[in-house]
């Protein structure tokens, strides 16, 4: 008698773990979808400021006028890499 009871309790846990894996599929895949919306919603932001909405992106390093441009010296984006880096500048 032991061993039925033993074996509709294995059986009911495992439907039970079945069940919250599903809850966990579909809760991934709702938190994929949102942050997708989300990650569009701010590119949409971005191109309608001209990515100036966070203030930190763009410095000004002490010149008042002319144009000034960088990105043939340090590559895509202008952006100085790190003194760790083991790739060349």
């Amino acid at each position: 008698m032991g061993a039925v009871v033993s074996c509709i309790q294995s059986c009911f846990r495992t439907v039970g773990r079945m069940i919250m894996a599903v809850i966990n599929g579909i809760g991934s895949i709702i938190m994929a979808i949102v942050n997708g919306v989300v990650n569009f919603l701010g590119i949409i932001v971005g191109f309608l400021t001209c990515n100036t909405c966070g203030g930190g992106r763009r410095r000004h390093h002490g010149r008042t006028g002319g144009t000034h441009h960088t990105t043939g010296r340090r590559g895509f984006g202008g952006r100085r890499r790190h003194a760790g880096t083991t790739s060349a500048i």
